[in-house]
């Protein structure tokens, strides 16, 4: 329980159906923590930048989700692993928003 009062915002579901608020968030935070270029791109960073980044996304994923991608080490590979897995969910989600 005191795991979810630690979290900045809600954890991605494993079902991804909060996925666009989710990847809204992250960028968002990461952004405030100068961290969002370890997402964006593949480019040197220290490993204290890294292992940050990396912590900040498993804190904020679901628990299923943390233990598929468990051997994940780099934040830019686990951020394209779950944007791989939930991208299709935007053009679901995204035509219905635009008629309402």
């Amino acid at each position: 329980m005191a795991n979810i009062e630690n979290r900045k915002f809600i954890a991605l579901d494993i079902s991804g159906k909060n996925y666009l608020s989710w990847v809204l968030d992250m960028k968002l935070h990461l952004s405030a923590k100068k961290l969002r270029h370890k997402i964006d791109e593949d480019n040197p960073a220290s490993n204290e930048e890294r292992a940050t980044a990396l912590i900040f996304l498993r804190h904020h994923i679901d628990n299923g989700l943390k233990y598929e991608y468990l051997t994940v080490e780099n934040p830019l590979e686990l951020w394209q692993n779950l944007n791989d897995r939930f991208e299709h969910l935007k053009s679901v989600v995204l035509p219905k928003a635009l008629n309402d």
